[in-house]
């Protein structure tokens, strides 16, 4: 089952590769990353998706609050939350076949952004299965060239607010450590 978990961490080089690499040592395959800076300067957010049980991913989150320069884990698969996947994709359009993709595109609430003779870049924003079904449709036409962000996401509600003093730096864990 795949799991979306969002982690805080320092903006530092070395980061990254430390929550990659334990992934990698206990054989969890990432199917989506999408890292960049969040509200509260000098912290990043990290959403990833994983495919495995509950079990193996609370195991990961536990591992995950260990890593220094990790100030806080959360797994968001089960809570109200706002998912989103961003794609370009550039689609065989010639003739014809140029202003049905056009209409597809609006349908499915993409935007146009690069028109050349024999194609068209399409891009669109929303939930992963709205973008697999477009996708689905522009196969038909002929998909030359194609890039997806991976899923991003955001707590649902009132704690999602408060959430900036929560990764702030001199935070604890769960296990009364404090994170530079």
């Amino acid at each position: 089952m795949k799991q979306t978990l969002v982690a805080w961490m320092e903006d530092t080089p070395g980061v990254l590769n430390r929550v990659t690499g334990m992934f990698r040592r206990r054989n969890f395959n990432i199917e989506s990353l999408a890292v960049g800076h969040s509200e509260t300067p000098g912290i990043s957010r990290m959403t990833f998706v994983v495919d495995g049980d509950e079990r193996m991913v609370d195991q990961a989150v536990k591992q995950l609050e260990k890593v220094i320069n990790i100030y806080k884990v959360e797994n968001v698969s089960q809570a109200p939350a706002v998912m989103r996947e961003l794609v370009l994709v550039r689609v065989r359009a010639e003739g014809a076949t140029r202003s049905e993709i056009v209409q597809l595109a609006d349908i499915f609430r993409g935007r146009i952004v690069d028109v050349a003779m024999d194609s068209i870049v399409v891009e669109m924003t929303g939930p992963e299965s709205r973008i697999n079904s477009f996708l689905d449709l522009m196969r038909n036409f002929g998909i030359l060239e194609m890039v997806r962000t991976g899923r991003v996401a955001l707590a649902r509600g009132f704690n999602s607010v408060t959430r900036e003093m929560e990764v702030t730096p001199g935070w604890q864990n769960g296990n009364g450590h404090s994170k530079p």
